[in-house]
């Protein structure tokens, strides 16, 4: 009969399971075909397959042309909430590959991160654990692109452990900065939250999504260029920047999409 019921593809809620609990469940699988379909961090590709994702949009699309008169390529990350972390790292230190002067001055401010972060009130035996695995990412960098290549930056990164590590310490010296300067990070948290507590909730925990306040702290922190290209639906038909911080000069650039960034090359 036409209207009966096709039990093999209705869905029923089991009794005593409550909407929370569903939505929880159905958030960890999504989580879960993600990371078993996307790498922590993608190879170098053209803006083609970017803008066959937009295709029929005309607004996105011309954007997506408008990037690829100011970029090369691109390198897509993982969208776990911690992609902004993993594409700064990223892009910066396969930057450091062949820049040995460079390279020496964020050696130094990486080194002595972690005294400013106990100094702050951060526990030691903690943030040994993360600043060691980082600076060991670091020297390998520093050997330069005959001992580490960017091959070896790009396995090194899709080593979940490694990966992790990099983004947990970045987070640190983001909450370190936000709290160090919380007078001035204070006008950027909305409500009555202090920089502490946003930094608990909002900046410390791993898959949390950045924003302004993010970035402005980290590039601060380490003294390090970000220009951000936002893509959205404004009525411009160019994909707009920001610097952070403000005037300074981009050695990272970002692709930012609605809750998303991916890298990009000039």
């Amino acid at each position: 009969m036409g209207d009966e019921l096709d039990v093999t593809t209705a869905k029923f809620e089991p009794a005593g399971i409550n909407q929370d609990e569903l939505i929880m469940q159905q958030q960890r699988r999504i989580e879960k075909e993600i990371s078993e379909t996307t790498p922590l961090v993608g190879e170098m590709e053209d803006f083609s397959s970017l803008e066959e994702e937009y295709a029929g949009d005309e607004v996105y699309c011309q954007k997506v042309r408008d990037l690829a008169t100011k970029y090369r390529s691109m390198r897509r990350t993982r969208p776990d909430g911690n992609c902004f972390f993993r594409a700064f790292s990223y892009a910066y230190l396969e930057r450091l590959l062949d820049r040995p002067e460079e390279y020496d001055r964020f050696h130094a401010i990486a080194s002595r991160s972690k005294d400013g972060l106990v100094a702050l009130g951060f526990p030691q035996f903690t943030v040994e654990d993360f600043h060691d695995t980082f600076m060991e990412v670091v020297g390998r960098v520093g050997k330069g692109t005959d001992s580490f290549s960017q091959i070896d930056l790009h396995k090194l990164f899709n080593e979940q452990g490694y990966s992790d590590y990099i983004v947990v310490f970045l987070r640190l010296i983001t909450s370190g900065q936000l709290q160090q300067e919380a007078d001035f990070y204070q006008n950027f948290i909305e409500g009555d939250r202090t920089v502490a507590d946003f930094c608990h909730q909002e900046v410390e925990p791993m898959y949390k999504e950045s924003d302004h306040i993010h970035i402005i702290a980290l590039s601060t922190a380490l003294n390090v260029g970000v220009r951000v290209r936002y893509m959205d639906r404004g009525e411009s038909s160019e994909v707009i920047a920001h610097d952070f911080p403000e005037g300074s000069q981009p050695s990272v650039h970002l692709l930012y999409r609605p809750g998303h960034y991916d890298i990009l090359y000039p």
